[in-house]
């Protein structure tokens, strides 16, 4: 088992065994996940799920889209961390329903527990129909890259502060991703991070990765960010 986040690891002794364990429970979260992106469209919405390392600034970047964009479209959010409900009350505070999903040690969401928080983000909500709901996914690039959780867009951040290596290191968050965001780049100046490095590691794992550079904090790249949210409206 893993010491991580408790999925099955195969057994050198016991590979089919374990193999077909870990099989059986990847099916049931697959057609969880498949419930669930008919639920989001049920409701009118774009489901996307946020994944990057603690720290990256996912909570950051939700509450300046959230100022920004709340008068053009009606945004909810899904939160996923091990304990707290530190991250809702912040995204409650720009006026956005948020629903805290705690794992109590589990280092990922999986469909069931969106299943569970959509249903309580209904019961919750004053709106009956959302434009997007993000899923701000627990923070490790590792085990989310494996848990389809019924969105229609996963992005991947990585932050200034955190190296340029994460594409290589971590390669299936960046080959199951569709939008790769570069975040805090205000902070270029202070750290030892390559733009480059970054954008052609990740590009050797998915040709088909839109990137985006941006700071929350001072705005630079952030109309584009904005501009892509827009465009999902429309789908």
């Amino acid at each position: 088992m893993c010491d991580v986040c408790g999925c099955q690891v195969p057994d050198k002794e016991k590979t089919s065994q374990t193999v077909d364990v870990h099989e059986s429970l990847l099916a049931a979260n697959i057609a969880q996940a498949k419930e669930n992106r008919h639920h989001f469209e049920q409701m009118g919405a774009i489901a996307i799920n946020l994944i990057s390392s603690p720290g990256s600034g996912k909570t950051t970047l939700l509450e300046h889209t959230i100022r920004k964009l709340r008068d053009e479209l009606i945004i909810a959010v899904i939160e996923g961390d091990i304990e707290t409900e530190r991250d809702a009350v912040r995204i409650r505070a720009q006026g956005a329903p948020a629903v805290q999903i705690t794992t109590g040690g589990a280092c990922h969401l999986d469909a069931r527990l969106v299943h569970k928080g959509l249903h309580q983000l209904q019961h919750e909500s004053e709106s009956e129909k959302f434009d997007i709901i993000f899923i701000e996914n627990v923070g490790n690039l590792v085990c989310p890259a494996t848990f389809d959780l019924g969105e229609h867009e996963r992005i991947v951040m990585i932050s200034v502060p955190e190296g340029s290596d994460k594409p290589a290191k971590y390669p299936k968050a960046f080959t199951t991703s569709q939008k790769f965001l570069i975040t805090k780049t205000d902070l270029l100046p202070y750290f030892d991070f390559s733009i480059d490095e970054a954008k052609e590691e990740a590009l050797k794992l998915n040709q088909g990765l839109k990137i985006m550079e941006l700071s929350a904090t001072t705005g630079n790249g952030f109309e584009d960010w904005l501009t892509y949210l827009r465009s999902l409206k429309s789908r």
